[in-house]
């Protein structure tokens, strides 16, 4: 069988699988979650032995400390993934919900109920626990999931794909309704965006080249993530302790990850006490900061930051700064050079807190918290399919609920169409 055959055959088993995930209940869905929670922990030496093989080779490959990382399984790492998939277990079924009523004038009462979206194509790089949280928030919204992970991780998602389909399995659920794809080859990622027949739609994680890939090949509808090139805004009322601490964890903790910051902007009223104090915490946690005119004039010896900075996502310890005079010139620079990911401000002043959170058109936007916190695990999702940066279907972190769509109910009595 070559390539185009199996990927059929992967896309019809996953159809199959979507028509029967479809109409199981709750009880059935929660129990394949809980029991792919158990595998996990139970196979947790297999894992990272599985693990270990693609760090081997991702070493020798020369990939960046930032990409190993991502590719890391460790042991406190899957037992995080296996607590997301008891929190997706716990979240309420969207399937068959009522999302509203309401009665026409000639009696019949229409609604929206919530049904899966069927079958859903993930096309992923270096993160294998990308795997796990596909699967599981697809088979909760019941949905059926072709995984298609990087190269640099085969050896992990073959073992997690084994694990998850076992618990499938002992649930009483449809295996065929997960299955990682076992080529790494670009020829397998064409062919599954041309079965339009089988998949309804593709998300794909990943780095900019890779999504832009998919977007310019697929026939089926995609949800996109170009980016993350994620903002800060330290205003005039900010907390000078605060803004340190904040900057260090969203830019420090995982700088290669999309919800890092990438841009710092700080009120030109408070540059000369807030820029020292950010720049020696991270220059002494190894970050490289790149500053426009002004930050330069307060700091010495920094790179001057030019065009293609504003734009860029690093994904490394490297960080653009920008003096701005005002909110109005922050929201302004985070419009024309921002991905609509996640953006942040630091303030005090409740009036600049609201406006920023009304005017700035990312997914994500917070007050006075670290950008890292634009991720569905931490807002309370369980886990995260995806982060959006396009409002079709889905804008931001993409949980359960986004993974099913509406269909019209109605309810009559006999009427009939008079016009």
């Amino acid at each position: 069988m070559d390539i185009r055959q199996e990927m059929h055959a992967i896309a019809a088993r996953a159809r199959d699988g979507s028509v029967e995930l479809a109409t199981l209940s709750s009880e059935v869905k929660d129990r394949a979650l809980l029991d792919m929670a158990r595998g996990l922990t139970e196979h947790k030496d297999f894992l990272r032995g599985e693990n270990r093989k693609d760090l081997e080779e991702a070493e020798r490959a020369g990939l960046s400390s930032a990409m190993l990382d991502r590719l890391t399984l460790s042991d406190s790492g899957i037992e995080t993934i296996a607590e997301g998939l008891r929190q997706i277990a716990q979240l309420p079924d969207p399937v068959g919900s009522v999302v509203n009523m309401w009665r026409r004038p000639n009696g019949l009462w229409v609604g929206k109920m919530r049904i899966p979206l069927g079958v859903i194509g993930v096309i992923y790089e270096s993160r294998p626990n990308v795997t796990v949280d596909a699967a599981a928030l697809c088979v909760k919204a019941g949905n059926a999931v072709i995984l298609r992970g990087g190269s640099e991780a085969i050896h992990s998602n073959r073992a997690l794909g084994h694990i998850l389909q076992d618990a499938m399995e002992k649930a009483g659920a449809p295996a065929a309704a997960v299955q990682v794809v076992p080529h790494t080859t670009r020829e397998a990622v064409e062919e599954m965006l041309r079965l339009e027949e089988y998949i309804d739609v593709i998300i794909p994680r990943g780095g900019e080249d890779l999504i832009r890939f998919v977007v310019e090949r697929s026939r089926i509808p995609v949800i996109k993530h170009y980016k993350g090139v994620c903002h800060i805004f330290v205003d005039a009322s900010a907390d000078t302790e605060m803004a340190v601490d904040i900057c260090h964890n969203a830019k420090v903790q995982r700088p290669g990850v999309c919800n890092a910051m990438e841009t710092l902007l700080v009120h030109r009223e408070i540059a000369q006490r807030v820029v020292p104090a950010v720049a020696a915490n991270l220059q002494d946690a190894g970050v490289e900061l790149r500053g426009c005119h002004r930050t330069c004039q307060i700091l010495s010896g920094l790179k001057e930051a030019e065009e293609e900075d504003w734009y860029a996502e690093y994904l490394d310890l490297v960080l653009a700064v920008k003096v701005v005079d005002d909110i109005v010139e922050a929201i302004k620079h985070i419009e024309q050079y921002g991905s609509r990911h996640t953006e942040a401000i630091i303030t005090s002043n409740y009036e600049n807190a609201q406006r920023f959170l009304r005017e700035v058109g990312s997914s994500t936007v917070l007050v006075n918290a670290s950008t890292r916190f634009s991720d569905g695990f931490q807002l309370g999702l369980g886990a995260e399919i995806g982060i959006s940066t396009t409002k079709l279907h889905a804008f931001g972190p993409m949980g359960v609920e986004d993974l099913t769509t509406t269909k019209f109910i109605v309810y009559g009595n006999g009427q009939i169409r008079t016009s």
